[in-house]
This record gives structure tokens, C-alpha cells and sequence, in this order.
């Protein structure tokens, strides 16, 4: 049995003159570094995060380690750390770094992807796979950005590149505020920030991730050195003397739309005042990332029990994924009405849900919001520690438009079968959920194959910055070429999931989502259905039985791309 994890001793909330001086030398020398960033060329760049891929692989495993000891994480799942902590930093690194090394060479990030059109006039770049190492690793998977309308596959190339293409440029310093759940968030966006946009970074790691503190700066020492990067700890006061500092520029936030708003108009009567006048406290430019709540719409089809049982552990991973501590996290779940078998896929749910070991949440203030969640609805069904919901006409509509970060998933129920649920499902999502970072749909490709241009076009509607196809869209976070962010359109005033992106690692100007998809089943059921797709169960899924040692090698993978790595990452996966 697992207990929660210790949290770190909260650092006390006021700075004194020692904490200021401290902050102040830092973004002293922040400032050099960004001035010694801007003359570097493309390639001297680029060694720097080669440099530092070297070290994120020699301290992987305290990486993970650390994660697992901030979180209490269970043996079993300590694969989603390695997965969402040195994984993720390892191919950020990489791929930033191959578009470096393009720039270096005369050409444009975009160069060997591929592109297409997607229903408004928009064009599609795909970035997985574009070698065949990816297609073997990933056989069935696929991932493409989508443009905003009106814009051409030229146009996507001349734009390409951002700031790394424009040597010489200073952007000065900006204040990254980490996240307190996924412990690569906060290195990622220095990453972006560094490469995408010419500035170093004082990164303030979240409370939550305080003890990671020295293994981060081993692990990313070059870019400390380099004079590039500082990571602080720090609670509230911290964050917010770094945000009004007049030597950072720019601040991105992971968290909350509250600690969004507090940070950009204050708190208090005189907040409002701030917003009636269009007039906010922080006077400089913010990007951010806020979460929401993501739906998961199931389109209705004729499924076997095999179909019902993998698609319950996929919804079930969907929520329970990190305790259910994510900002992507699937919590509104849609299923048809009309669908003759929604009872016997809500049963399998249920089944699913009583078989996963029970895992105490440790993310601060979950147990606030599982209340809040059992207040609002009384005949909540509880599964070993989770919630399921329905929600109707006649209860609570706050599971629509409350993020929870906790063990709670909601079901609702829309009439229609194929293409007219499809339509209902996405104008739930579009117009009655809070939030527009992620979305799924899970389909039988045969049903989508009937569906035809009607399920592209379903798709373009969708007003979400990650769209997953039979894959949850928290897997856009993991590919670094894909973007990361809310849907465009958010502004100051109505934040929603946040404004801007980060990732984005072939540095394509203002994309509009990304669309990730796979396959409806795992191999070998795959193939004897039709599909061509060799992958087994995800390592992500919370039910896959070999999810830590693979994610392991996929590690080690991401360190050492080499053909030898693949036979033992496809066998351990196997036995998932």
C-alpha cells in the first residue's frame, strides 16, 4: 500500500533582503547571458544543448527518482516520472537542437515534413513519423500541426524558425513559473523561451518540486553556465517580486487561471477596478498554460467486449494518469444516448476503475476539490477512491466548468448516432466546457472511414489546442515538434486554458493545434481488424503491466537513438 508523499516544508512566504539580493544577482547575470546567447551563432547554439542532453542522460534516473520520492509515486507507475521528466527533456533537447543545426546550415526547420491541407483552407505539417526509427517505434501513430485558415505550405516555411532564425537578437530575460505536477513542464518552457524567442530564463520551481532543486541544476549545468538559466525556490512572494522585476521582460505561467489573474491584475476590489479600465497590474507581456476541463467523446460504434474493456482502461488512464493530477486530464466523458451499448461500456468503466489499485492524490488541495465534487453531487459513485459522476439536465453543472486536478470523472449523455453525435459531442465541448487545451475522441476506424470528410471536418470544428484521435491528447505534450497551449484566441481579460504555446520544436509561427492520432486497438487485435498498426498497450496507460521498465528504455532511447535500443523497448512494451 502506498501513502502520500511528505510535501517539502513550504518556504515562508516573505523575502528578505538577502532573498532580494539573491534574486537581484541572478537576473544580473541573466541578463549578460542573454547578451552572450544573442551573439552566438546558430551552431554555437546548438553544442550548448547537445551539451545539455549529455547531462540530462547522466542524471536521468535522479531525475526520476526525485520525482517519484516529491510524489510518493508507486513503484508500479514510476514510469510515468521517467516518461514526463527526463523522456520529455531528452527529446525537447534534441529536436530543438536538430532545428538549430538547420538554421546552422542554410535550410528551414520545416524541411523533409511533409505537408497537406485540412478542411477552412488549412495546412497540415506532419512530424511523426519522419524517419523510419519513428515509424517502427511508433507504428500506427501519427502527429501533424495544423495552421491557422488561409495559411499555405509556404508560408509555414518562410515563417519558420522564430528567433533562433534571427541571429543577433536579444529577448532579454523572462520569469518562467514551473508547474507543480509533471516535473519537465517547467524545463521544457525554458527550453522554448531559450531557442524560440532569445531569452534566458530564472525558472521558480513550484513548491510541490522544491526537493528537485539540485537535480535540475546538474542536469541542465550548461545552460546555468552559459549564464542562461537559474532555477529558484520559492512560494507566492517569490514569483511575485520576479514578475514585477524591472529587468524581466517577460513572464510564462504553468498553474492556474486564479494565480494567472492575481499575478496579471492583482487581488481585491482594486483587480476589478483594473479590468473595468483594461488597465493591468503586470506591464509586460505573459504567456501561460491553465488547463481546463478536457473531454473524452466517445463516437458510438458496434464493439466487441475486447473493444469495451481496452477503451475503459483508456478513458480510466485518461483521468487516473498521475493520480489525476494533470491540467489535461480527461474529465468530461460524452457518450451517446442512443448508443446501445454506452451501459455496458459504463460497467466495463466501473470494473476498470474498482481493478486499479487505489492511489492516494498528493497534489496540495486535491482533497478540497474531491470535496467540492461530493458537495455538488451526492449520488456520486465511489470507485476505490474515485469519483464518477453523471451529469444531466436536473444536477450540478459545476463538472463542466470546474478543473478539479483530482480523481473525478463525469459522464453526460447527448443524443444521436454517427455524424449527429459527432456534431452534438463537439459543440458540448466547444460551447459548455471550460477550458481549450485538450481534447479526445475515440472511434472505430471503420466508423470514422463511413464518417469520411464529415469527421475531418468534426475535427477543424473542434476548438482545442491538442486533439487526440483513439489517443489521449496529453500525448502531444510528449512529442516535442507538436505545439503546446490553449487553442488561439484567449486574451488578459477571459484567459480560459492560457494564451501562446511553447514545445513547438520545429518553431513554426502560430500554429493552431495539433492533432495526434493512433490506433483503435492494440496489436494483435489491430491487425486481425484491419488496422495497420504494430504498437501494443501505451506504456502510459495506468494498466499497462510493464509501463516503468519500458519507459525506462524509451529513456534510454531518447538519449542513444540507436536501431540496437528498438528490439528491447518493442519486447518490454509486449508484455504490457
Amino acid at each position: 500500500m502506498t501513502t502520500a508523499a511528505p510535501q517539502p516544508k513550504a518556504p515562508a512566504d516573505v523575502l528578505t533582503g538577502a532573498d532580494r539580493a539573491m534574486l537581484d544577482q541572478a537576473l544580473e547575470e541573466l541578463g549578460h547571458g542573454a547578451a552572450a546567447w544573442a551573439r552566438m551563432g546558430a551552431d554555437e547554439r546548438s553544442q550548448v544543448l547537445r551539451q545539455t542532453h549529455a547531462t540530462i542522460r547522466d542524471s536521468a534516473e535522479q531525475w526520476a527518482e526525485a520525482a517519484s520520492a516529491a510524489k510518493g509515486t508507486p513503484v508500479a507507475l514510476a514510469g510515468e516520472e521517467w516518461m514526463s521528466g527526463p523522456y520529455v527533456a531528452l527529446t525537447t533537447v534534441a529536436a530543438l537542437a536538430d532545428s538549430l543545426d538547420a538554421i546552422a546550415q542554410g535550410r528551414s526547420t520545416v524541411d523533409g515534413l511533409t505537408t497537406g491541407t485540412a478542411p477552412g483552407g488549412r495546412t497540415t505539417i506532419k512530424v511523426l513519423p519522419t524517419e523510419l526509427k519513428e515509424t517502427v517505434l511508433l507504428h500506427g501513430f501519427s502527429a501533424e500541426i495544423w495552421t491557422a485558415p488561409g495559411v499555405t505550405a509556404e508560408q509555414v516555411r518562410q515563417r519558420a524558425g522564430l528567433g533562433a532564425a534571427r541571429t543577433g537578437e536579444n529577448g532579454g530575460v523572462g520569469l518562467v513559473l514551473g508547474a507543480g505536477n509533471i516535473t519537465a513542464i517547467g524545463p521544457a518552457d525554458v527550453l522554448y523561451e531559450l531557442v524560440a524567442h532569445n531569452r534566458a530564463s530564472i525558472l521558480k520551481l513550484n513548491p510541490t518540486f522544491a526537493t528537485l532543486l539540485p537535480v535540475l541544476l546538474q542536469a541542465f549545468a550548461p545552460l546555468v553556465e552559459a549564464g542562461v538559466l537559474r532555477i529558484v525556490n520559492g512560494a507566492a512572494a517569490v514569483g511575485g517580486y520576479l514578475a514585477r522585476h524591472p529587468s524581466v521582460s517577460h513572464v510564462h505561467i504553468t498553474g492556474s487561471g486564479l494565480t494567472h489573474d492575481a499575478i496579471v491584475w492583482g487581488t481585491g476590489s482594486a483587480s476589478t477596478k483594473r479590468r473595468a479600465t483594461g488597465t493591468p497590474l503586470l506591464g509586460k507581456p505573459i504567456s501561460s498554460e491553465l488547463g481546463g476541463v478536457s473531454p473524452i467523446i466517445v463516437v458510438p460504434g458496434k464493439w466487441s467486449q475486447a473493444d469495451l474493456r481496452y477503451q475503459a482502461e483508456h478513458v480510466a488512464t485518461q483521468r487516473l494518469h498521475n493520480a489525476g493530477h494533470n491540467c489535461i486530464a480527461g474529465q468530461a466523458l460524452i457518450l451517446s444516448a442512443d448508443w446501445d451499448q454506452r451501459d455496458e461500456f459504463l460497467d466495463q468503466l466501473r470494473r476498470v476503475l474498482d481493478e486499479i489499485p487505489p492511489r492516494p492524490p498528493w497534489y496540495p488541495g486535491s482533497d478540497r476539490k474531491t470535496a467540492a465534487a461530493e458537495a455538488s453531487y451526492p449520488s456520486a459513485e465511489q470507485r476505490t477512491g474515485r469519483l464518477l459522476i453523471e451529469v444531466t439536465d436536473s444536477t450540478s453543472q459545476d463538472l463542466l466548468t470546474t478543473e478539479y486536478f483530482a480523481p473525478v470523472l463525469g459522464h453526460t449523455s447527448l443524443p444521436g448516432l454517427d455524424g449527429d453525435f459527432l456534431t452534438n459531442a463537439v459543440a458540448f465541448a466547444n460551447d459548455r466546457l471550460e477550458g481549450s487545451l485538450g481534447a479526445s475522441i475515440i472511434i472505430d476506424p471503420r466508423d470514422r472511414k463511413e464518417l469520411g470528410a464529415k469527421f475531418d471536418e468534426a475535427i477543424a470544428d473542434l476548438r482545442y489546442g491538442a486533439i487526440g484521435i483513439n489517443v489521449w491528447s496529453a500525448i502531444a505534450f510528449l512529442i516535442p515538434g507538436l505545439p503546446w497551449g490553449a487553442y488561439p484566441g484567449n486574451t488578459l481579460e477571459q484567459v480560459g486554458s492560457g494564451i501562446g504555446i511553447v514545445h513547438n520544436a520545429h518553431l513554426i509561427d502560430a500554429p493552431e493545434r495539433a492533432v495526434v492520432a493512433g490506433p483503435f486497438r492494440p496489436s494483435p487485435r489491430s491487425l486481425l481488424h484491419g488496422e495497420l498498426a504494430l504498437s501494443p498497450k501505451p506504456a502510459w496507460f495506468v494498466t499497462a503491466r510493464a509501463s516503468t521498465a519500458t519507459s525506462k528504455k524509451l529513456t534510454s532511447f531518447a538519449a542513444d537513438p540507436a536501431w540496437r535500443r528498438l528490439p528491447g523497448i518493442i519486447a518490454s512494451a509486449s508484455r504490457g
